[in-house]
């Protein structure tokens, strides 16, 4: 895998790397499109999701350059997120049809989930300008992997140590905050959104720097993978739920209605416990002893 930097070689080359790399796969998907072009939209926002996480992780010497192209990315992936938005709730009814409590439950959510893909199909039907969003796309990855060539960080191996350790202790207690916001009586919806983007964050470095560590970073990573699962299960039970309200009529029996929102409401509580238990788990660490590590085991491996 190329999402990697390597202690053993310049900060300059493994960042352009790794960055060009998920930007070239991106393009490449939706041009060729081997699935189809909706599975190519949520392939290729997979990949940008990537690249702003690295992003993330050099800010501190990176200020300007990783404001300017995460705004870039952020907006080209959201010109993308309509149809897959859609599809995520599909997605979502499945998992709430695999758990149903009963025969009569598991009847209705099939129901919904035929009402959510027809829904589905007519968004894709409707978003006639998706090829054009494809086309812009690639051309603003191209832009993207264009840029990188005017970074440059002149960081030597101290200075790089120095680098992950500011950064990693930045963005591991903007997830605690968000942790804490979660406990609220009264959390809203928001700071589980913020939750999964710092647990998406912090899996996606420990992907990055893997090789401090590999078989630590790894266990790490997938506890933290695992988290942003069940937070993105909750969050769109959620998005569900709200649709439900919005769009009655796309339900063709009102028991259906009934139904899935008491699925929801369920599962939704069940994900939310196992959310917290998970992250308190994967943040148990204070952060700034977490960076310290991460700090001695880079120069460890870069030596």
């Amino acid at each position: 895998m190329s999402y990697r930097i390597r202690p053993d070689r310049a900060l300059d080359d493994e960042v352009h790397k790794a960055a060009a790399h998920q930007l070239g796969k991106a393009m490449a998907v939706l041009t060729d499109r081997p699935q189809g072009l909706h599975e190519a939209v949520h392939a290729a926002r997979k990949n940008i999701k990537r690249v702003r996480a690295l992003y993330r992780l050099i800010a501190p010497v990176a200020r300007e350059f990783q404001q300017r192209e995460n705004d870039r990315l952020r907006n080209v992936a959201l010109t993308l997120s309509g149809v897959r938005d859609a599809t995520a709730l599909i997605e979502i009814s499945h998992y709430l049809q695999a758990t149903a409590a009963s025969a009569e439950e598991l009847h209705a959510l099939a129901r919904v989930s035929d009402l959510l893909t027809a829904r589905r199909d007519r968004m894709a039907e409707a978003e006639t300008d998706l090829e054009d969003k494809a086309r812009a796309a690639v051309a603003t990855c191209a832009e993207a992997r264009e840029a990188l060539k005017e970074i440059s960080f002149n960081c030597g191996r101290r200075d790089t140590a120095r680098l992950f350790q500011k950064s990693w202790r930045k963005n591991v207690r903007k997830a605690i905050e968000a942790l804490s916001d979660c406990h609220a009586e009264a959390a809203h919806v928001e700071s589980f959104h913020d939750l999964r983007k710092r647990s998406q964050d912090y899996w996606m470095h420990h992907m990055l720097l893997r090789d401090v560590w590999p078989a630590a970073m790894h266990a790490k990573q997938l506890e933290a993978k695992a988290l942003v699962d069940v937070l993105g299960r909750y969050l769109d039970m959620s998005i569900l739920a709200d649709v439900a309200d919005r769009e009655p009529h796309l339900f063709e029996r009102n028991d259906d209605h009934a139904r899935l929102l008491e699925a929801i409401i369920s599962r939704q509580q069940t994900a939310r416990e196992e959310a917290l238990d998970r992250a308190r788990w994967v943040f148990a660490d204070k952060p700034g002893n977490e960076a310290r590590t991460i700090k001695h085991l880079w120069l460890e491996a870069a030596d």
